[in-house]
């Protein structure tokens, strides 16, 4: 898939016997799944008929997947959102658009280096910033921490402190 579309979960399965199926979310909630109108699956367009949260799972329907065997034949596929549908609120931003941006000291000014990934956790995310040198330094995404995301300078400032 091209940049246009972002990872949204992957098909783990299917739910009864009328093509629904169970998806294993990598996004913030089933909510947010359930603003599209339409999923990208395999290189083929579906639109969203219903989502709704199962245990730690959604439940998809989807327009043409009306039995149980047309939705196992999805089963291990990722699905995919189309970017340009996805309103996201002011200071938001997808994770794998933040990976790769340079991190910089607010004091110094100076880059610390680059953020690889981005650790989920239930209080909140952490950062994870390898420098120059291939050290990782962890940092909470946490105001005192993580000044600004500056997106057109593809920048993050930061505020370290000593052992980071």
């Amino acid at each position: 898939m091209d940049e246009r579309f972002l990872e949204a979960g992957v098909i783990v399965g299917t739910h009864g016997v009328r093509g629904e199926v169970r998806l294993n979310p990598w996004c913030d909630d089933v909510a947010f799944l359930s603003g599209f109108k339409t999923l990208h699956i395999a290189g083929r367009a579906y639109t969203l008929l219903s989502a709704r949260p199962h245990k730690h799972l959604a439940l998809l329907r989807l327009e043409g997947v009306d039995d149980v065997t047309a939705a196992q034949a999805l089963r291990g596929q990722v699905v995919h959102i189309d970017r340009a549908e996805a309103a996201l609120p002011e200071g938001r931003f997808f994770i794998r658009d933040l990976i790769g941006l340079t991190a910089v000291d607010c004091a110094s000014k100076q880059p610390i280096g680059t953020l690889t990934d981005v650790w989920q956790q239930p209080a909140h995310d952490v950062y994870v910033v390898r420098d120059a040198e291939g050290r990782e330094h962890l940092v909470p995404n946490v105001p005192a921490f993580v000044k600004e995301i500056d997106w057109p300078g593809k920048t993050i400032r930061m505020t370290l402190i000593e052992g980071m």
